[in-house]
């Protein structure tokens, strides 16, 4: 069971009135700056925890500064609070509203725009296409609340497909798979790597043993987004509020119970059986009944698979093919459209 970390319980920004300080505070003993420790005590001031406004604010999750009044974090943290109103709150208790600047409910990313900042370092973001198996990475976030807390691992996996959310606002991610403890409120925090740039946002877990609509807390296996991929999203979630993802202009048969990704036969208007007329599939010579077996030289299990791979690409990218027609293995060059077309 993989499950979302969130847990239960437009104008100009001000001027900021204070400043926070990226520094060892005086009297603590102090690390190397490429150990755990010396990372956390860079890092740490820089994540604030993201709560529901109002007398016994109810809801929280993890978030990080990414600019002067910008706070990156999951989507299904911000949606299940935004009605209420969001507070951000920081490592010293300092408290700011804040406002969602854009969302990208496909990929379960989130900007939020502060009210009253503070000053800290942005935190940067590192290049998650160099990251690999067995390197040292540290969650920071608010685990159940608890604002601060650091836990360090390793990279388990890379490329892992994985889906949160349900409804709308359900997400395919192509995951960095870590077993730093992560538990319910780590959503939206930063997976940094010893150099303390952020590598990946911390999004889902899997669980074991939970009832329905429940939560477990970490058995090691955690998931983030990969850097790069939020770093391009929140560019455009800032400048425009909304951040296109691909898509390959066909309906993908979930049900299909053998290997690969199929096509099916059923369409509505404006399709070719279950392609969209005119669109990159289409134009890429795809027809229902297709089963894709191969995309972007990576093998496709299944459709859940698939459309984590689609969205982890660029609108525009031109991407390797490879399908099964009537049982024998053909190829195709599809160039990837965009969700707002």
């Amino acid at each position: 069971m993989v499950g979302a970390l969130f847990t239960e319980d437009g104008a100009d920004a001000p001027e900021r009135s204070r400043t926070l300080d990226n520094e060892v505070p005086s009297g603590a003993p102090s690390r190397a700056p490429d150990t755990i420790a010396g990372v956390a005590q860079r890092v740490s001031p820089s994540v604030v925890l993201i709560q529901g406004a109002g007398p016994e604010p109810g809801g929280n999750g993890s978030g990080f500064v990414i600019d002067d009044n910008h706070v990156v974090t999951n989507n299904h943290v911000a949606a299940a609070i935004e009605q209420r109103g969001i507070e951000v709150v920081y490592s010293d208790g300092h408290v700011s509203e804040a406002t969602v600047v854009g969302a990208a409910p496909s990929s379960d990313l989130a900007v939020l725009q502060l009210l009253d900042p503070i000053d800290v370092e942005p935190l940067e973001f590192g290049d998650s296409d160099q990251v690999t198996v067995g390197d040292t990475v540290i969650a920071i976030g608010a685990p159940l609340g608890l604002e601060g807390t650091v836990t360090s691992g390793i990279i388990s996996s890379l490329n892992r497909p994985v889906t949160v959310g349900e409804g709308r606002d359900e997400a395919y991610l192509n995951a960095l798979q870590t077993d730093a403890a992560i538990n319910p409120g780590n959503s939206g925090g930063p997976l940094v790597n010893e150099q303390g740039m952020v590598i990946g946002v911390n999004s889902a877990i899997a669980t074991m043993g939970a009832a329905p609509g429940e939560q477990t807390g970490s058995i090691g296996l955690g998931f983030a987004i990969p850097s790069n991929k939020v770093s391009r999203m929140t560019d455009e979630l800032i400048a425009t509020g909304e951040a296109p993802h691909a898509v390959i202009g066909a309906v993908l048969d979930v049900h299909y119970q053998e290997r690969g990704a199929r096509i099916p036969e059923e369409g509505g208007s404006g399709t070719r059986g279950s392609i969209l007329r005119d669109g990159p599939a289409d134009r890429a010579g795809l027809r229902p009944g297709d089963v894709i077996i191969e995309f972007g030289g990576a093998s496709v299990r299944d459709a859940n698979q698939l459309i984590t791979l689609i969205q982890s690409k660029e609108p525009g990218e031109q991407v390797d093919v490879v399908f099964e027609r009537d049982g024998e293995p053909q190829d195709t060059t599809l160039t990837l459209g965009s969700s707002t077309e």
